[in-house]
């Protein structure tokens, strides 16, 4: 046999993946890997990796477009803000949930035709938004793009493990990392220019011109491999109809939590204790499956487990860190996209050079991966301190030496993460592992937002509370303030606007909190690698 079916082998892969190699790898593993590593990077190739990247992006802006744009789109179908919430929330679940499967299909049906139909599809859904006659059918519509969109990151980590030369594979997670970060940071840019200036239309349109690129690039570039419809025949039934629905679960019910005050709500102990379930019935399942969508014996080695763990945490951190400075500005500034916009772009545009010279560092062999990481924590960790000193008179002017220190240490720690988890994995293992990634940074993601909801709204209440104690105990209000309703309007306002200032700096110290945490990891559990380049292998991934 000379290819393996990377979704029908054992534990084999595994076994040998562990194995001490102080000597050359056995010739027995060759045939393991479906496509062997390319000496070069032709024309061709890298014009459907291209694509791949597009693809990818895509799906990223129009998650974070369509979002920052909500309020818009609500208007404009005169709906209120609960059926605006479910608008995204449906979305997001379909979304990440289905990541942990895509990759399975990408195989049985080639990378190249399952992506381009993928982009082709939320093109579609995308394009049909704005005619929605009602609420319902648009619902049914973002549901169907999520599952399109969720389809396409995980694409980009198979090919580029699979294509891409030693030399240049850290430049190709480079480009997997600017859809972690440049994407999301164009979200609000790019839902300004729409909203203020062209329409709300756009906000699901903007993804048609990338789209027809990407598919052009995907469809020239690729190479074209056969399909594998016998595959079909193993279908994992069990963890597809135990996966889907857990996954979907958890995310509606932390993206729905707060509005529904959490555990209080017995729609969202349904959503939590059923998608538990579930979710545990579906890893067990996993675990014994002879063609699991998740290959967890994977967590064995001690730099996979590390990255998915500080994966976690990177992606709760980056996200949180970049939302408060948006919800500042709004809650006590009252600026609105275009306003913040400015913000975003500071760390955005710069991520272009940022990530790929990065990429060069770690490319070095004596550049040891687990500093860089520990260095980019080290700045998150600077970056939250400062802005718990946050107070009422801060404008954007102040928040752009904080945005940034990001420009810098988000590529050191995301990249620092993905070599991690890659170095040493065999492309055959690559469709598991782009799976377990996507999915939990997706569901990280929902779970940051959760966070900052819950904690925001925890915190602001509490703030607000003892604002108003301190203010009756030392007398501050006289007659002349509180007969006018004008003056109690005003004494409302100012005790929001210091709620919002110290819910801010608490937050900002909650992220130090998860940065501290992953920074203490770094020590202990990763251990040192080196460039898919050389040939020195890792002592132990």
């Amino acid at each position: 046999m000379t290819t393996v079916d990377p979704f029908t082998t054992g534990a084999e892969p595994l076994t040998v993946a562990h194995a001490p190699a102080p000597a050359p790898a056995p010739k027995t593993e060759a045939p393991a890997q479906p496509t062997p590593p390319q000496s070069t990077l032709s024309l061709r190739l890298a014009v459907g990796l291209v694509g791949m990247l597009l693809a990818s992006l895509l799906a990223i802006l129009n998650e974070q477009v369509t979002a920052q744009a909500m309020a818009d789109i609500q208007g404009a179908f005169s709906i209120g803000h609960d059926d605006g919430t479910w608008l995204t929330a449906l979305f997001e679940a379909a979304n990440v949930a289905t990541m942990v499967f895509a990759p399975w299909f990408g195989i049985t049906f080639t990378l190249k035709r399952f992506t381009s139909g993928a982009v082709i599809a939320t093109m579609l859904f995308g394009f049909l938004c704005p005619f929605a006659p009602n609420l319902l059918t648009l619902d049914g519509l973002r549901v169907l793009q999520g599952m399109a969109g969720g389809c396409l990151p995980p694409m980009l980590i198979i090919v580029a493990l699979r294509y891409l030369p030693p030399k240049v594979k850290l430049y190709g997670l480079a480009g997997y990392a600017l859809t972690a970060t440049f994407g999301p940071a164009l979200g609000t840019p790019l839902a300004a220019l729409w909203t203020e200036y062209v329409g709300w239309q756009m906000a699901f349109w903007q993804i048609v011109p990338l789209g027809i690129v990407s598919c052009a690039a995907i469809q020239w570039g690729l190479p074209a491999d056969p399909l594998k419809l016998e595959r079909l025949a193993a279908f994992n039934w069990t963890g597809f109809l135990t996966g889907f629905p857990a996954v979907a679960m958890l995310v509606i019910g932390l993206l729905q939590g707060d509005r529904l005050d959490w555990l209080d709500s017995a729609f969202i102990r349904a959503m939590f204790i059923g998608g538990g379930l579930m979710l545990v019935t579906f890893l067990v399942n996993e675990w014994f499956h002879p063609h699991p969508f998740f290959k967890l014996q994977l967590l064995a080695r001690r730099n996979f487990a590390h990255g998915l763990t500080t994966l976690a945490g990177a992606v709760i951190l980056l996200v949180g860190v970049a939302a408060i400075p948006g919800q500042f500005l709004a809650n006590v500034h009252t600026y609105r996209p275009l306003q913040t916009a400015p913000l975003s772009l500071l760390v955005a545009m710069p991520l272009l050079i940022t990530l790929p010279l990065t990429a060069a560092l770690l490319n070095l062999r004596r550049v040891d991966h687990r500093w860089v990481m520990a260095i980019g924590l080290s700045l998150m960790i600077a970056t939250c301190v400062m802005g718990s000193f946050i107070t009422s008179e801060w404008i954007r002017d102040n928040f752009y030496w904080l945005q940034s220190i990001q420009i810098v240490a988000q590529p050191m720690l995301i990249l620092a993460i993905l070599m991690g988890v890659t170095t040493g994995l065999p492309p055959a293992e690559g469709p598991f592992a782009s799976a377990m990634f996507n999915s939990l940074k997706t569901f990280s993601a929902a779970v940051a937002t959760g966070l900052i909801e819950g904690l925001g709204t925890d915190r602001e209440r509490l703030h607000s509370n003892m604002l108003v104690d301190q203010l009756g105990n030392h007398a501050l209000v006289t007659s002349q303030n509180i007969d006018a309703a004008h003056g109690l309007g005003e004494l409302a306002h100012r005790i929001h606007a210091q709620a919002v200032v110290l819910t801010s700096a608490d937050l900002y110290l909650a992220m130090a909190g998860v940065a501290i945490a992953l920074l203490l990891l770094v020590p202990v559990l990763p251990v040192r690698i080196y460039p898919p380049w050389s040939t020195t292998p890792p002592s132990s991934n």
